[in-house]
């Protein structure tokens, strides 16, 4: 019988219907995955992007969860998921020549990051 690896649980905190794009937010995540909580909380601080304030709030709750809930230590604590995931377009309309009226979509998304401890390998 091949041995049974226990794996560490890991944390999620999730913000659902975020008024911003998902390809926008995408690329901001991309950027803290995998980093530890410390590194990506100063990333988050610095960058130029609007994406990044909801993406601390959803990081910052999910270290919360996994400090109160599993008591886990926020300094050992990496980014082990980080994605964006499309959530429902609101439909807009905006008038154009002639008497028209032209949809435009306002997109939201679902945001989720997990953290996990960092396992050492000796």
């Amino acid at each position: 019988m091949a041995a049974i690896e226990t794996l560490e649980p890991e944390v999620k905190a999730v913000a659902r219907y975020i008024r911003m794009s998902p390809r926008k937010v995408r690329r901001v995540l991309d950027q803290i995955r995998g980093r530890s909580y410390r590194e990506a909380l100063i990333m988050l601080e610095f960058m130029p992007y609007r994406a990044c304030e909801p993406i601390l709030k959803v990081l910052r709750s999910a270290v919360a969860n996994a400090e109160h809930n599993n008591g886990y230590d926020p300094a050992s604590l990496i980014v082990s998921q980080a994605y964006a995931d499309q959530g429902p377009s609101l439909r807009r309309y905006r008038p154009r020549a002639q008497g028209r009226a032209y949809q435009i979509h306002r997109p939201t998304c679902h945001i989720v990051v997990a953290v996990a401890p960092e396992i050492d390998e000796d």
